[in-house]
């Protein structure tokens, strides 16, 4: 969202930007209730949408939604998702490696 803060139609863009994201968070949130997984049961769809919802901790879009919230903070608990982060991560770090040396 804020790759391009030195375009000078960003500031203009921006609200345009926020709103799409908060009415599909509103959306999901919606959607989503007081429910604990997407389909009842833990699944792999929740290991793909904690690690996309993720990506907004900490902005206020996305504390607007303590269910949302919430959810990810479960997903990131799982023993499933850790290893499937830290296996990512571990990937992502050995090519940082390989492209700069030891």
């Amino acid at each position: 969202m804020y790759l391009e803060r030195d375009k000078s139609w960003h500031e203009q863009r921006l609200p345009i930007v926020e709103q799409g994201i908060r009415g599909r968070l509103g959306e999901l949130s919606n959607w989503f209730g007081d429910a604990n997984w997407l389909d009842g049961a833990f699944s792999a769809g929740d290991l793909l949408m904690v690690q996309v919802l993720r990506r907004l901790n900490g902005s206020i879009l996305f504390e607007e939604h303590k269910n949302l919230c919430a959810y990810v903070a479960r997903g990131e608990e799982r023993p499933a998702f850790r290893r499937g982060f830290d296996a990512q991560l571990a990937v992502f770090t050995n090519k940082l490696s390989d492209r700069h040396g030891p």
